[in-house]
């Protein structure tokens, strides 16, 4: 018996088969979609939406990709059903008005029957119920029997791009894992039975505004074929999990946590399958370029590998594990994705770092879930609960038990309202993929800002809000689409210009402009008068702003190739931001610049600055341009054409952005911070040209101040600082002995006053204003003076401050009391809280007005513990 394909046999099998039928196989796009509506690439046709709306020329007439995907919204099925995932890959064929329906069903057959080999037996289709077309291919020049083609309706069997916008009818071919249950009553639902892999989208219609289908001049054809639905299929697995794709991730690490998967319990398992999954996610997410944060792409990032995390908990991994595992992620990805192998160290260290730090914020939610049980309560609300989910990344079931050790129950129902809440708003963010476009009777900006700083252009558009519109009046923000503009649509990390438009009647401030494709938009307001579609207007870009960002432009390509040049060959570059106050340049770079590198760059790069290199720019083949050595920017997408920025003997890179002249048009150059921004990333913050002279000036002046109150030369100041820091220290540590003292006073004069309690004696006081340090100092010479007994103090050093002390003998701790318990309810009466150790405790609170009360209460509680 053959060998089942492997996945990555699929793969080539799938783009070989529709490239020797005249398809261009391309790469894979990133997951960092151009598309600004959408968060992550979700579908395969993704990186082609601008061909299907009609807004750019098609590249190839058919192309055929496996396209790497993400989608987030339904993350809880993940491990648990036997076909969700995070990521995914997505084998598709299209064409662009080529071939249409009769040819896609053909090939795709052909490619399922003959060249997978999948048994006609175990095959059904479904259909659009109003596709006859459609359904006649699959009877009668297919052959499918009528009883295994289903026709199902618009929800099912029908693809939109939003409310309006390119649609068509859709089949799909369904794998039939047991066809001996019969023909009578089949339902595509059951996922026991069927598993739906290939999605024929016929995009034949425009839907507009009033719900009217009229069809397209061109029709195309999208199609998607899970890779890890057809390699369960092939590879004869129970689920997708257990494929050659993602299997040995779950292997490695049930190694780690010292199971056997086929032995290890359904919960467990589960565990190990989402680890498996999510981690693919996660690597490709890294390679692509995303970092880790609080927002966006980079909340998904972490989200992701913070269940990783959690789930490597529940299995009992108590060592950092993620950085190991994303090995084996990497060695099964190098060969399809050569990128993800090039940044493996970058991957490693960011997934070590990211669950060393979440690995905290995990015990910080086991110490939030104390304090919501130490309050008393009889139930943990549903939103408590979710807030330790989601942000302490505490599973509820672990909630559950820890609550229940303790007779607290959890309101369940309120956790899956707020669970069912992000859902939604995840749905919103990840799965909408809006292909909707509004009427759009303009076409793509000439931009020739390069030459021109001022020229004549026709207004094509105008959007107020999104809105076209057919004119705009004074004060009304608007974007504005010409024919052809002087103005820079910000990319590439430059920013975009400013500037003016002036109209026959009225006159648009620009304050930003921004790229859509091919389309650049005017953002602005309109300042007198009032402009109309197709009105004349003669656009003029604020120079002195042109001229700030392309000194810091040509600035950031001075740096990088300092950098290369002093710190290490191999850094490149990781974003930027080209203002027109600063510069921002992030690259990689495993470790921080020494004083003495930072000192060296920036003098490299005024050298360079004052020997006058000429900046030459050309556009190449993007081949010849790679072959001269220009470097190109990690993860931007680069056409056939490229223009190169060259600084001979110094820089060559891939660039569209405006630069200078020559350099000694910049001036002069000034780095003012360098930190790191993620593990491997590092960001130097600089100024450049008239911005040095911007940001020296106001410091000039503190140093004046500082000259002028010290009464030392500038080069003095530091050591004066340094002298005033020891004299401060000094006296902040004569002003702590003194409370120390002052409160070894007091409470020597409070020791006649303490209550004996049998063999044991009580003081309970209130010593003032005294801090924190000097509180415990007196605590613990008073339960030294008393010998057996039970000390506590309390104090209002500032008046919104409180701090509580509690010192307990062994004696008293034998009694059943702790210290940092005992402490800890005192201080809920001041609005605060704390804890300690069983025979010493602080604590502290917010209400110096409840302080007294507290203490009496403390005095009762040891006085009826203790008789």
């Amino acid at each position: 018996m053959a060998h089942p394909l492997t996945g990555s046999q699929i793969r080539q099998t799938f783009l070989d088969f529709y490239a020797a039928r005249g398809h261009q196989v391309l790469p894979s796009a990133s997951l960092v979609p151009e598309d600004p509506t959408v968060l992550l690439t979700i579908a395969g046709m993704l990186p082609f939406k601008p061909v299907f709306l009609g807004q750019q020329p098609a590249p190839f007439p058919r192309a055929t990709t496996s396209q790497k995907c993400i989608r987030t919204n339904d993350i809880e099925n993940v491990g648990r059903t036997a076909r969700h995932h995070t990521f995914f890959e997505m084998l598709g064929n299209f064409s662009f008005g080529d071939y249409f329906k009769v040819q896609a069903i053909t090939w795709a057959w052909e490619l399922v029957t003959e060249v997978f080999k999948l048994p006609v037996s175990h095959l059904v289709v479904s259909v659009y119920q109003e596709d006859q077309e459609a359904y006649e291919v699959w009877r009668d020049q297919i052959g499918v029997p009528p009883q295994r083609i289903l026709r199902l309706g618009e929800a099912d069997n029908f693809w939109v791009s939003g409310v309006t916008g390119p649609c068509g009818p859709c089949s799909e071919i369904y794998y039939d894992f047991y066809p001996e249950a019969g023909d009578q009553g089949i339902n595509l639902e059951d996922d026991h039975r069927f598993i739906e892999f290939y999605n024929l989208v016929f995009m034949q219609y425009n839907r507009d505004a009033q719900g009217q289908l009229t069809p397209l001049a061109k029709q195309n054809i999208d199609t998607g074929m899970g890779l890890e639905r057809m390699a369960q299929i092939l590879q004869h697995k129970p689920n997708n999990y257990e494929t050659d794709l993602i299997f040995p991730i779950i292997q490695a690490a049930a190694q780690i946590a010292g199971l056997d998967y086929n032995q290890a319990s359904p919960q467990d398992q589960v565990s190990l399958k989402v680890i498996g999954d999510h981690l693919r996610a996660v690597v490709h997410l890294l390679a692509d370029g995303v970092s880790v944060s609080n927002v966006g792409r980079g909340y998904v990032l972490r989200r992701l590998l913070r269940r990783v995390v959690r789930h490597g908990c529940l299995l009992g991994i108590d060592t950092v594990f993620t950085g190991k595992l994303a090995t084996t992620v990497i060695e099964l990805a190098r060969e399809t994705y050569p990128l993800v192998g090039e940044r493996a160290e970058l991957i490693r260290v960011e997934c070590e770092r990211e669950e060393v730090s979440f690995r905290h914020t995990l015990e910080r939610g086991e110490k939030a879930l104390g304090e919501l049980l130490r309050r008393g309560t009889t139930q943990i609300s549903g939103a408590e609960a979710f807030t330790l989910y989601d942000t302490y990344g505490f599973p509820l079931e672990l909630t559950q038990e820890i609550a229940a050790e303790q007779g607290v129950a959890v309101d369940v129902t309120g956790f899956e309202e707020a669970m069912e809440q992000q859902r939604q708003r995840g749905r919103h963010a990840h799965q909408t993929l809006d292909l909707t476009a509004p009427e759009r009777p303009w076409g793509e900006t000439v931009f020739r800002g390069y030459d021109h700083g001022t020229l004549p252009a026709r207004i094509q558009g105008l959007l107020v809000q999104g809105h076209p519109l057919e004119m705009a009046k004074a004060e009304q923000l608007v974007q504005v689409i010409l024919d052809q503009t002087p103005f820079y649509g910000e990319s590439g990390g430059q920013v975009g210009d400013r500037g003016i438009l002036v109209g026959p009647t009225g006159e648009i401030a620009i304050q930003d402009v921004q790229r859509q494709g091919g389309t650049f938009l005017h953002l602005g307001q309109v300042l007198t008068g009032s402009l109309r579609v197709g009105d004349q207007v003669q656009a003029t870009i604020d120079l002195n702003w042109r001229r700030h960002t392309r000194v810091h432009h040509t600035t950031t390509h001075l740096l990088q190739a300092a950098l290369k040049q002093i710190v290490d060959p191999q850094i490149t570059q990781a974003g930027s931001l080209v203002a027109f106050d600063r510069l921002r340049f992030d690259f990689y770079c495993s470790r921080s610049l020494t004083p003495m590198e930072i000192i060296q760059v920036e003098e490299l790069v005024n050298h360079w600055i004052d020997q006058g290199h000429p900046a030459q720019t050309e556009v190449l083949p993007l081949g010849e341009a790679k072959a001269r050595g220009a470097v190109a920017m990690f993860g931007e997408k680069y056409g056939e054409q490229v223009r190169v920025v060259n600084l001979p003997g110094v820089s060559m890179e891939l660039c569209g952005g405006t630069h200078v002249g020559n350099t000694l048009e910049i001036g002069l150059f000034k780095i003012i911070a360098e930190t790191g921004i993620a593990a491997g990333i590092r960001r130097i913050e600089a100024v450049a040209g008239p911005a040095v002279r911007e940001y020296l000036q106001p410091r000039d002046q503190v140093l004046r101040d500082l000259t002028d109150r010290l009464r030392a030369k500038p080069e003095e100041i530091p050591g004066r600082v340094e002298s005033l820091q020891a004299e401060l220290r000094s006296a902040q540590k004569y002003i702590s002995f003194l409370q120390q003292e002052l409160a070894a006073v007091k409470v020597d004069r409070l020791l006649t006053q303490a209550q004996g309690l049998g063999d044991l004696r009580v003081l309970v006081a209130n010593l003032g204003d005294v801090e924190g340090e000097a509180l415990k100092e007196a605590a613990t010479r008073a339960l030294a003076h008393l010998g057996a007994g039970a000390v506590v103090l309390g104090s209002a050093p500032a008046p919104d401050k409180v701090s509580l002390v509690a010192a307990f003998s062994p004696q008293v701790v034998a009694r059943g009391l702790q210290a940092g318990k005992f402490i800890g309810e005192v201080a809920k009466d001041c609005g605060g809280g704390g804890g300690g150790r069983p025979h010493l405790a602080q604590a502290g609170g917010r209400d110096p007005s409840q302080l007294e009360a507290a203490l009496l209460r403390a005095q009762n509680r040891l006085t009826q513990a203790l008789s």
